[in-house]
């Protein structure tokens, strides 16, 4: 029975709660920076008999920016109006102070201008009555290029008359105004996890369960399982002194703990410290979506399969294990330390993989969710080694080893070649190769899961296998699961959507053969849309379920402003598990689905694809950067216009100045909350 249980850890961890490469919606509010804000102070001057000069000058927070008077169709430009002013008029139009900062746009196509620091418009007036009152409101926007931009207005009433003043501050003198900036942001940045929509904290919580499973999985495989004696035995030594012996059994596993998450935390601390949160996301960014890393991993994973099934052995050097099996001699907490890291060596060709999945699952734009999910891995698989070190009379009640575990680490190698495919997919999906479709992934899934099956039956044995006579009743319930598991993976092969594995499979698009419609997905979308040969990137790029829509911001806008409907701006990726889950479980539902077709012009923008723009097409950031590729483009403009960086966000948007109409959404699976959502735009 204790096999059973042991078994049955091993390959729920493997089969049940993988998550692979989840985009990020869980750490929006951990890097941000304060929100900017800007306070007006407005002074009268008399230029002449009659006339006036109300001047208003803005003060803005350090490191942001407020654009000039325009006119601009996007960004917003600053816009005075004085439709309530009385007993006065206007003196041509309002005008601005200094030469603002000025550079080409490459996304616009023109000049903008802005100003740092403060801003000072005027606006001359002739009082035409006794009473004159120059009243209206201010609209402006303030951008920070690694945050976004936030919206903002202001009503002011000024006496004409000359030294007269009022302050954005001076609620009395400003007629119930709304006072700083950023009190009214009908269109501003929405970016905290309060303002996120939806659920993001679920992602993570994920990954940290999947984490926790990982780490007992470990506890389980041939090159750990057999350091439990070790630790009993050194902890058998010097038990005289309980509190001592509790003490040193706690440092075990913090020593465990440290070296597993210490290294992660040290690499994502000076990458920050060096160069920014921003260089920290590059090195996450290019660790998910590059093909270099990507079929890095993948060959990884393949190598260490290859190992578990028995082809060779992968061991640390044995002079660098020597030496710190040497060091655990020592007495103390140095002692303690080296036997953690011997243990940790000697398990590192067991725990390579599994740490592999841990760290990679958990990097896609995150910065403390790598070293979140680690330390749980970690502390799951020390505790059951510092509870040997706190109880060692508990090593009798262990099962012994034997040809169980060899059974473990044959059933954990099948599980990493499917595993790994998925890092070969992601690079497959992101640079267009075609290599991996959604059907010869299925295949290669239906394949490994029943060779899993047929040795979980006997059927199949391997080099160091025991010969078995006869199973039991717990490798049948085994087997039983998975080939249930292969059944529910057929129908995929004629184009079931399957959706409990909506995340981790290719797209649907990249199906070649659905039956019932006798072709793929992709030529059911482009015959929805007979202009869709004139859409960007239509070739590359499809909408999930046969839906029509963009793939180029700007395009997209314009065709929303033709048609006159609001635009459903989707942030997502081809590695985003997340983004894959709301397509096949919540974008798939009727109502969902009239409302995006009916309702609004759809824009699905791809944080990582790899195709190369034209020269003409390329975004150069104010900081002289160049952006030359869809998903790097995509990724500037979405960060730095809505403050947004995780997948998925659904952004509903003003065709018009493209500001948002509702908070931004995120990964949340209730159907009748995103329905809800999709009307308040409307």
């Amino acid at each position: 029975m204790k096999k059973l249980l042991l078994m049955c850890l091993a390959v729920v961890a493997g089969m049940g709660i993988v998550r692979a490469q989840e985009p990020a919606a869980q750490d929006v509010a951990a890097q941000e920076p304060e929100i900017g804000t800007a306070e007006w102070n407005v002074s009268v001057a008399a230029v002449e008999e009659g006339v006036f000069e109300v001047t208003f000058e803005a003060t803005i927070t350090e490191g942001w920016h407020m654009y000039d008077l325009g006119p601009y169709e996007m960004p917003m430009e600053t816009l005075f109006d004085f439709a309530a002013s009385t007993g006065l008029e206007t003196v041509d139009g309002p005008y601005q102070f200094g030469e603002p900062h000025r550079y080409f746009d490459e996304l616009f196509g023109f000049e903008l201008a802005y100003y740092e620091g403060t801003a000072r418009f005027a606006q001359k007036v002739r009082a035409t009555g006794a009473e004159a009152v120059l009243a209206g409101e201010v609209a402006y926007q303030i951008c920070k290029d690694e945050f976004g931009c936030v919206g903002g207005s202001w009503e002011f009433s000024v006496p004409v008359k000359e030294g007269a003043t009022v302050t954005s501050a001076d609620e009395a003198s400003a007629n119930g105004g709304s006072g700083a900036a950023g009190a009214e942001n009908d269109g501003a940045t929405i970016s905290s996890d309060d303002d996120f929509a939806g659920d993001s904290s679920r992602g993570l919580w994920g990954m940290i369960l999947e984490a926790i499973l990982w780490g007992f999985a470990a506890l389980l495989t041939p090159c750990v399982f057999p350091m439990a004696p070790m630790t009993v035995s050194f902890f058998m030594k010097g038990g005289e002194n309980k509190a001592l012996a509790r003490l040193r059994a706690i440092m075990f596993g913090v020593f465990i703990v440290l070296l597993y998450t210490l290294p992660i935390a040290v690499i994502i601390i000076v990458t920050r410290v060096a160069g920014g949160a921003a260089v920290t996301a590059d090195i996450f960014n290019w660790l998910a979506t590059a093909w270099v890393p990507n079929v890095l991993f993948f060959l990884v994973f393949m190598v260490f399969a290859a190992s578990l099934l028995g082809a060779f052995e992968i061991r640390m050097p044995s002079k660098m294990v020597n030496r710190s099996d040497a060091g655990a001699e020592k007495k103390g907490l140095v002692g303690i330390f080296f036997l953690a890291l011997t243990l940790v060596l000697v398990s590192f060709s067991c725990t390579g993989p599994i740490v592999g999945t841990v760290l990679i699952k958990s990097t896609q734009g995150e910065f403390w969710a790598p070293i979140v999910t680690m330390l749980a891995f970690s502390v799951a698989f020390a505790l059951p080694f510092t509870l040997l070190a706190f109880f060692p009379g508990l090593m009798n009640r262990l099962p012994k080893s034997g040809g169980w575990l060899n059974s473990v680490k044959v059933i954990l190698g099948l599980v990493e070649i499917a595993l790994g495919l998925k890092f070969l997919s992601v690079a497959d999906q992101t640079y267009h190769w075609g290599i991996l479709d959604r059907e010869i992934y299925l295949a290669i899934w239906i394949v490994v899961f029943s060779l899993l099956g047929l040795y979980l039956l006997g059927k199949i044995r391997f080099k160091h296998d025991s010969p078995t006579e006869h199973i039991g009743v717990g490798r049948l319930g085994l087997a039983i699961v998975v080939f249930s598991f292969v059944v529910y993976l057929i129908p995929g092969m004629w184009g079931a959507p399957l959706k409990g594995l909506s995340g981790y499979m290719p797209p649907m698009s990249t199906q070649d053969f659905v039956a019932g419609s006798g072709s793929g997905v992709a030529a059911t979308a482009a015959s929805d849309a007979p202009a869709s040969r004139d859409i960007k990137y239509s070739d590359i790029l499809h909408l999930p379920h046969g839906m029509t829509g963009y793939f180029d911001l700007e395009q997209g806008m314009e065709a929303a402003r033709a048609a006159d409907k609001p635009v459903f701006l989707d942030f997502t990726g081809h590695g985003c598990v997340n983004c894959r889950e709301m397509e096949a479980r919540v974008w798939v539902d009727g109502e969902v689905q009239r409302i995006l077709r009916e309702d609004y012009v759809v824009i699905a923008l791809y944080s990582d694809d790899r195709t190369s723009l034209p020269e003409e097409e390329w975004l150069t950031t104010p900081e002289g950067k160049t952006m030359k590729t869809i998903g790097r483009k995509n990724s500037y403009i979405i960060n730095t216009r809505y403050g947004v960086s995780a997948q998925p966000a659904y952004m509903l948007l003003d065709p018009a100045n493209g500001e948002l109409l509702a908070p931004v959404y995120g990964y949340n699976l209730d159907v009748s909350d995103f329905v809800e959502f999709l009307n308040n735009g409307k």
